[in-house]
């Protein structure tokens, strides 16, 4: 393994990932808590004029040019979207979708009119697309690292005002704390995000690194921190992963690799994470069900007891059973594991019978005073 990552073009692939994680889920949670997951799509399709204007301007494949271009109309578009928001009726998701079909057309239309030059020096430039990883040389990563550095301190120097203006921008607004700035820039912030990864996933599949490490760690925990460190660990795991499948499996491009990954993670998450995984939540159900059931047949034993007049009465399951047109049985002894009800005999049935004891008298008027009733 250590002589396998010894390799230059691994380690660039891999440290780039890393890079392109950490941004994604720092910036990406911002994101996806302000509801705006289409945002990551339309920056992301947004960047591609951006890196035809660097490339023509640079006439070459100059990485600085390109990403700063991507930035350029990434960030253009975002203000877009943000004047659209402010200024007309139109509602958010129209706007995302507006500026990211008329960014994106203009981007195709200037890259097929570079392609039709026969300039020698645009080859591979529509790799942007997808992304091409193995591409990446060291002085890229600097570029990367820079990007992904900047971001990181911005966020911590801003914490407390993102935060603020994440979760309840009206209160902000109250402050005194310029809220339209503040979105300006958290956009701005996630368009570098989008520039860090283009030359990772491409144009393409940006999005979906945007916006799945930090659904993935949304799952996992309700305190913004946490979830900024998960995003950023769930993005690094899966750029690594997909890197290093990626070099040891010929034909299978680093980016998908990338994007499937955090998709599992997304996916286990969505399963296996406490309090909001769908296992847990099935599993609490169960539970909710089997209990409503063991407090519907204590209440149903607590009333026959008050009709006959008898806190002893002996109920015959089969009758209870009957009464709920369910099997009892499991309730029942849910409610003896607790010491609720005890299981008799009445003579001369041979029928299993149940009685209340003191304590599941008890809890039988405090669930009926709970729940407003009037004792019998």
């Amino acid at each position: 393994m250590i002589a396998f990552l010894s390799d230059f073009t691994i380690q660039n692939v891999v440290v780039g990932a890393m890079l392109l994680g950490i941004i994604s889920g720092v910036l990406g949670s911002f994101a996806v808590l302000r509801k705006q997951s289409l945002l990551g799509d339309t920056l992301s399709h947004a960047a591609l004029p951006g890196i035809c204007i660097g490339f023509l301007v640079a006439g070459s494949r100059s990485l600085p040019f390109l990403l700063g271009g991507a930035l350029l109309t990434g960030a253009a578009a975002a203000l877009v979207v943000l004047m659209l928001g402010r200024t007309t009726r139109l509602k958010t998701d129209a706007s995302l979708g507006i500026a990211l079909s008329v960014f994106f057309a203009l981007g195709i239309v200037l890259l097929t009119m570079i392609q039709s030059t026969g300039n020698a020096a645009q080859g591979g430039l529509e790799s942007f697309l997808f992304g091409q990883a193995a591409a990446i040389l060291r002085s890229d990563l600097y570029v990367m690292g820079a990007i992904t550095a900047l971001a990181v301190i911005l966020v911590g120097l801003l914490w407390k005002e993102f935060k603020l203006v994440t979760f309840d921008p009206q209160f902000a607004a109250t402050l005194g704390l310029p809220v339209l700035a503040l979105d300006v820039l958290l956009t701005t912030m996630i368009a570098l995000a989008v520039v860090v990864g283009l030359q990772m996933v491409g144009v393409v599949l940006m999005a979906a690194m945007i916006i799945a490490p930090a659904v993935a760690a949304r799952q996992w925990t309700d305190r913004l921190g946490t979830m900024v460190g998960l995003a950023a660990f769930f993005g690094m795991a899966a750029g690594v992963f997909g890197a290093l499948v990626s070099a040891t499996a010929r034909g299978l491009a680093t980016g998908p690799l990338i994007v499937i990954a955090i998709s599992v993670l997304v996916l286990a998450s969505l399963l296996l994470a406490p309090q909001r995984g769908i296992v847990w939540e099935a599993l609490r159900q169960y539970e909710n069900r089997k209990h409503l059931r063991a407090r519907q047949v204590l209440s149903t034993l607590y009333r026959l007891a008050a009709e006959h007049n008898d806190p002893a009465y002996r109920a015959e399951q089969g009758m209870i059973d009957a009464y709920h047109g369910f099997g009892t049985h499991a309730a029942l002894k849910r409610l003896e594991d607790r010491a609720l009800v005890t299981q008799t005999r009445h003579a001369p049935e041979t029928t299993a019978h149940w009685k209340l004891t003191q304590a599941g008298i008890a809890a039988a008027q405090a669930d009926r005073t709970e729940n407003g009733e009037d004792h019998a």
